[in-house]
């Protein structure tokens, strides 16, 4: 019987040494990291759950370790080791293929990165899956079984989500998590130029909310005590009619996170009915506050009309952490200073910061290209959120690195994230959800 073995490159990553170190001493960000390295590949499960059933299947979360991976997965003798990694994991991939290839095991990779790059991704693996995976699954396992592989596996047409099958839950095995995902859209409508995930899969498309209540009620089933992270880019950024999907995600009685746009808090009754889901929180972007990015379209506005925005969804009791793009052009260490002042008077339950990173695919990796800015010496690895891979316009690399680590400590340190907890436990008290655990 023909085995698959599904190898995700799993974890977060950070380049910057010193960075790393001083993240793991800050209270704001320990328990955020461990959130995100446990969450499911959400990905993976679900081509696991198209496989034919003459298909043996495995799941292999590879977080560091590569040469234990290796021997782990060429233990359960696969006929394919399936692979999913990002731009700042693909190189661990690209290792990971190299010994399993040297084992004669076949390799396929897919995902955001050997999308853009399938040409380099082929160079290290058999086969390189373009685009949506589902519509080529079964005719890349037919040969894999067959030992034809060929070089690329392109979808001739965007995958409709009303055919998305049941994520394969079981492979997670029995230990529980404390998110599970589930996608309900796939894309964005808008493209931003920083955003490597907007527009490479396709159009931008919706699951249709009885295929999203499917999915809940099996993670119910495994484990009631959980939550929900939505694996979206942008929810309700359609302007959809919101009450079927929001009916069932109350039905499951999970609380739930997503990831959205400020507009949510224009929305009249939008906010409520959210919180009256089980939403307790949502992370909004409101990017660079020295530069305006393109591609951003009705998302674009003034920081105050945001921030007035995410008060009224914290009004229903929705915690909002705001996510903030440290080192856009025209950023100096004075307005860095000046975010920091900002986010220390900012009512916002939690904040995410991040770097520009010129991902591949990116308009702003093509213009960072044109303009020359691209260290060559950091490669994949440094495209992490985290690190700066670029040359800064009115800062010098080691200055915008001193800069955001200042930043991290201040924002992350004892007096603010005390500071935030509070504010988190007062807006909770607003939630009509209140009755269930305070989410973490």
């Amino acid at each position: 019987m023909p085995h698959v073995a599904m190898v995700s490159l799993s974890g977060t990553r950070v380049r910057d040494a010193e960075l790393a170190a001083v993240g793991r001493t800050l209270p704001g960000l320990r328990g955020r990291v461990d959130a995100i390295s446990a969450l499911p590949p959400l990905g993976l499960l679900t081509l696991a759950g198209m496989t034919p059933d003459d298909w043996t299947v495995s799941l292999h979360e590879v977080d560091g370790g590569i040469d234990a991976a290796a021997q782990a997965i060429a233990r359960t003798r696969p006929t394919l080791a399936a692979m999913s990694a990002l731009t700042a994991s693909v190189e661990d991939a690209y290792r990971l293929a190299g010994l399993l290839r040297a084992e004669g095991i076949a390799t396929a990779l897919g995902g955001l990165h050997a999308t853009t790059c399938f040409a380099e991704a082929g160079a290290h693996v058999d086969a390189v899956v373009v685009g949506d995976g589902e519509p080529v699954w079964l005719e890349l396992l037919h040969d894999a079984a067959l030992g034809r592989l060929r070089r690329t596996y392109r979808a001739t047409a965007p995958f409709d989500l009303s055919r998305a099958p049941q994520p394969r839950l079981d492979l997670l095995g029995p230990a529980t998590r404390p998110r599970y995902t589930v996608q309900t859209e796939r894309g964005c409508p808008f493209a931003c130029d920083f955003c490597g995930a907007s527009r490479l899969l396709g159009p931008f498309r919706e699951k249709p909310p009885e295929r999203v209540r499917e999915e809940l009620s099996a993670i119910v089933a495994r484990d009631a005590q959980s939550g929900i992270e939505l694996a979206d880019d942008n929810t309700f950024a359609r302007r959809r009619d919101a009450r079927e999907l929001l009916s069932a995600l109350q039905a499951s009685g999970l609380p739930w996170f997503t990831e959205a746009d400020w507009r949510i808090g224009e929305r009249e009754e939008l906010p409520r009915l959210l919180a009256d889901s089980g939403c307790v929180q949502l992370l909004i972007g409101f990017e660079s506050l020295v530069h305006r990015h393109g591609g951003m379209g009705a998302k674009d506005a003034s920081f105050s009309r945001m921030r007035a925005a995410a008060d009224r969804i914290q009004e229903a009791g929705i915690v909002v952490i705001g996510c903030f793009i440290v080192g856009s052009d025209g950023e100096t260490e004075r307005s860095i200073d000046e975010l920091g002042d900002t986010l220390e008077h900012l009512e916002l339950g939690d904040v995410q910061l991040a770097l520009p990173t010129p991902f591949p695919g990116t308009e702003l990796r093509r213009r960072f290209e044109r303009e020359g800015r691209l260290l060559a010496d950091r490669g994949w690895p440094a495209c992490t959120l985290f690190d700066v891979a670029f040359r800064p316009d009115a800062m010098t690399v080691e200055s915008l690195e001193r800069s955001f680590r200042e930043l991290g400590e201040r924002t992350y340190g004892t007096s603010e994230s005390v500071r935030r907890t509070r504010l988190r436990r007062q807006i909770w008290r607003r939630n009509p959800r209140r009755d269930r655990k305070e989410p973490s």
